[in-house]
């Protein structure tokens, strides 16, 4: 029967010290890797390896190595991967593996083919940032990107907002990080002066920072974040 690891991979590139050691074992039992970027994820391992392992080299060319963005190419070879009884790994851009990730629908077809499935621990920017937020961490929703168009994305953000205060429950969403600075400008417009809003930027590297404040002090002291990786949560109660 074949078996897939969930490689989780670091959020930022000096914080590969949170990725438990355990991983490289994982890492050198697979014989394919479906990754989200082959070129990043090739420095990564050597970065895991430096680490975890000082003085030994993965053979990286050892490995086979598919592009999970080529969709049905992708899908096609995962599967003849499977019947063959392989040890596969899935390697995310940034995290987690099938969270917020293109992965998921590999891990849903190897789902389908009844293979064993091992998600491995590893940072999730999304579990993280909700730890530390101070909102509420027993109801709360994952809502994604936001719209680009302007409009659209305020409606979107008013929605959250009534749905949060009807529910009780935080709601999570990302951007793209050179928009970052435009989703700041749409929030402090339209949400209500007492809703909180949690900014997390560069969760795990040297320069993170996690603030948790009302509408109304952000728009006092608007942060400038632009193309660092942040993400945003919103409680209206």
């Amino acid at each position: 029967m074949a078996t897939v690891y969930l490689i989780p991979s670091a959020l930022a590139e000096d914080s590969v010290a949170c990725i438990p050691g355990y991983i490289t074992e994982a890492i050198t039992s697979c014989s394919v890797f479906f990754a989200e970027n082959e070129r990043t994820t090739r420095r990564f391992f050597k970065q895991l390896w430096k680490h975890h392992l000082p003085g030994r080299d993965i053979v990286i060319d050892n490995y086979e190595w598919v592009n999970i963005k080529e969709d049905a190419a992708a899908a096609d070879s995962f599967s003849t991967h499977l019947k063959k009884g392989n040890t596969i790994g899935i390697i995310s851009e940034a995290g987690c593996p099938g969270v917020a990730d293109p992965g998921q629908v590999l891990i849903a077809i190897a789902q389908e083919m009844n293979a064993t499935i091992k998600p491995l621990v590893g940072p999730s920017s999304i579990l993280l940032a909700l730890m530390a937020s101070g909102m509420n961490g027993q109801m709360f929703q994952f809502a994604g990107y936001l719209p680009i168009d302007v409009q659209q994305r305020s409606k979107s953000i008013r929605e959250l907002e009534a749905e949060s205060k009807k529910k009780n429950c935080t709601q999570i969403f990302i951007e793209t990080p050179y928009r970052n600075n435009q989703l700041i400008e749409t929030l402090l417009k339209t949400c209500h002066p007492n809703t909180k809003l949690c900014i997390a930027v560069d969760i795990t590297g040297k320069d993170e920072w996690i603030k948790t404040k009302p509408i109304a002090a952000w728009q006092k002291n608007k942060p400038d974040i632009h193309k660092r990786p942040a993400i945003f949560l919103l409680y209206s109660s």
